[in-house]
């Protein structure tokens, strides 16, 4: 399993805009060969900031590495421009490969 995590400071009053533009873009993730879930999610507000996360995994990171590859990801981000506009510093982009899984357990 590998997660891809791009983490966005926000100031409070491009909050809601910054939501719209994720909540409302085209997303071609679940017909993407080993794409396994994605979240965005809204962290804590500090200091006139609130922190966001993307959170996507993937089967493995070639997976990952072939979607960021694709005409899917070039759809997905085109309009990424506009979000620079509405955080502020760089994006930080973080990877990890899972060295254990524990799943919640099934009903029988």
């Amino acid at each position: 399993m590998y997660l891809a995590m791009n983490r966005f400071t926000v100031t409070l009053e491009n909050a809601a805009a910054f939501e719209d533009l994720w909540l409302s873009r085209e997303s071609q993730l679940q017909e993407t060969d080993g794409f396994v879930s994605f979240q965005m999610l809204k962290g804590p507000e500090e200091d006139g900031h609130i922190l966001y996360a993307s959170h996507t995994m993937w089967e493995t990171e070639d997976h990952f590495r072939a979607w960021t590859q694709g005409e899917s990801f070039r759809t997905a981000h085109v309009r990424a421009r506009k979000a620079r506009k509405l955080h502020e510093g760089a994006t930080r982009f973080e990877g990890f490969r899972a060295i254990q899984r524990i799943d919640a357990l099934q009903p029988a």
